[in-house]
């Protein structure tokens, strides 16, 4: 097991933006803490999506998301298919949803009730389903700057508190987290670009354990705890996370060294909640993964790479 490089700690984020240098620094600093660590006894197997009919193929699985009965929630960004599919542990499709209703489809996750949620990273409209695709809520997030450079320009992620609290990470334009009520009213929002603690670049992926919401500080190379009305608690860096999970009592992070490009080779990483320490990890070597994880209670984590989804089992 590995302690984590702390942020306040490192130096690296004391200043108003990252140097090169401080990214290099940090990037042998996560190679030294992954070498340090444990590599987790797991295989990597293709999860392979059978095509229920010809020329019914995935295009980038950006996100999934696994229920308690074991169906498999993907959403991807190809057009020969509908954006959101539900599949089986054995890979059979058991339908589909959303043509039409997705510009930049970026991140899907499940609410304690069973409800599917789904974020579009160029129009920052959040959908809510059932489990079968039925529409029961939309909720624009709003408040995207104009004139925009690219068309990633919206929310990344959506986590759930108590009480039907709504969280939403939005980081491609902006550098903010905002509250919603269970009936989309917007409550607060926090958060302004930089590295100083409270501040993002690129806010990437939101949980929440009990009290604590957890954001993926994608370009600022760390993971900052806020408590549920936005006050920072601390933070941490291992590397550019782009997504967290919290399964089986473990935070899971998916990530590569801050200096390296997006997209680049890295690891799913498995961590001690309250010691930040590292409990093992599984290395991703190919380009175009990491962009979510996800992992079962048992301990066996799943993220994309490209067009397919790779599940790490025992």
């Amino acid at each position: 097991m590995t302690d984590f490089l702390s942020g306040a700690a490192s130096g690296a984020f004391s200043v108003n933006e990252l140097t090169s240098d401080a990214k290099a620094a940090a990037g042998a600093r996560t190679r030294e803490l992954i070498q340090e660590a444990q590599r987790l006894p797991l295989s990597a197997r293709e999860f392979i999506v059978e095509p229920p009919q010809p020329g019914w193929e995935l295009g980038m699985v950006s996100w999934a998301a696994l229920d308690r009965s074991g169906v498999l929630y993907m959403i991807q960004r190809g057009d020969r298919v509908d954006p959101v599919i539900a599949v089986d542990m054995a890979g059979r499709v058991l339908r589909s949803w959303g043509r039409g209703q997705y510009e930049i489809p970026h991140a899907i996750r499940i609410d304690p009730a069973g409800n599917i949620w789904t974020v579009d990273a160029a129009t920052s409209v959040l959908h809510k389903f059932t489990p079968h695709g039925e529409i029961l809520q939309q909720i624009n997030v709003g408040g995207q700057p104009t004139g925009a450079q690219t068309r990633f320009s919206g929310a990344t992620d959506v986590a759930f508190g108590p009480d039907g609290r709504i969280f939403v990470a939005d980081g491609y334009a902006n550098a903010r987290i905002l509250e919603f009520r269970s009936d989309g009213k917007k409550v607060r929002e926090w958060g302004s670009a930089g590295i100083a603690p409270g501040q993002f670049h690129l806010p990437h992926s939101i949980v929440i354990d009990g009290e604590t919401l957890y954001v993926a500080d994608r370009e600022n190379g760390r993971i900052q705890l806020f408590d549920l009305d936005g006050k920072h608690l601390d933070e941490f860096s291992i590397g550019k996370t782009y997504s967290l999970q919290v399964a089986g009592g473990s935070l899971w992070a998916s990530m590569h060294p801050l200096d390296q490009p997006t997209a680049s080779p890295g690891w799913l990483v498995k961590l001690d909640k309250d010691t930040r320490r590292i409990l093992g990890y599984v290395q991703v070597a190919e380009r175009r993964g990491l962009h979510f994880v996800e992992a079962t209670e048992q301990g066996e984590p799943m993220t994309g790479v490209a067009n397919q989804v790779r599940w790490y089992r025992s």
